[in-house]
């Protein structure tokens, strides 16, 4: 078992099979040492989970529950792609979604969700730069969508 499997195991996560897509597009990309990741929904045991609008019918709570399980998911797909786990070097970049109402500003904290996830599991290895994006509707009725890029080791 990897070091970052075993992590996954400290933290009682088990990772779900790699989402295939939904449309017409890859789950990932390798090039060179950098992996593209489409973005991720909160996908749990096969279900979408948190539908709706943060500020209207969910809690920031409810959207950094959400964005932990893209987080997740994310880090599904990055063993699809590569493997290995230990083979990543950096979570570079994440970039979350979340739909909400107009006045809905706390989008930073329901990233937080995926953020944090990524630097309990692969410690700084984790800590990347980030946006949070309000968005007036996600696909399938999601509130939250995150996407990545992260270095690998060849």
């Amino acid at each position: 078992m990897s070091k970052v499997e075993t992590r996954l195991a400290e933290l009682g996560i088990t990772l779900p099979a790699a989402a295939a897509p939904a449309a017409n597009y890859v789950p990932f990309v390798l090039a060179g040492t950098q992996l593209f990741l489409s973005g991720q929904l909160p996908f749990q045991d096969g279900k979408l989970v948190h539908l709706g609008h943060l500020g209207d019918t969910l809690t920031v709570d409810q959207g950094y529950q959400a964005a932990r399980l893209c987080g997740i998911n994310l880090i599904a797909q990055i063993k699809a792609a590569v493997g290995d786990l230990d083979r990543v070097r950096r979570i570079l970049r994440l970039g979350g979604f979340v739909a909400g109402t107009a006045s809905f500003t706390d989008q930073p904290k329901v990233v937080n969700g995926a953020s944090d996830l990524m630097v309990a599991v692969f410690g700084e290895a984790g800590r990347h730069a980030r946006s949070a994006v309000g968005v007036p509707s996600l696909p399938l009725g999601v509130a939250v969508e995150v996407d990545a890029v992260v270095e690998v080791s060849a």
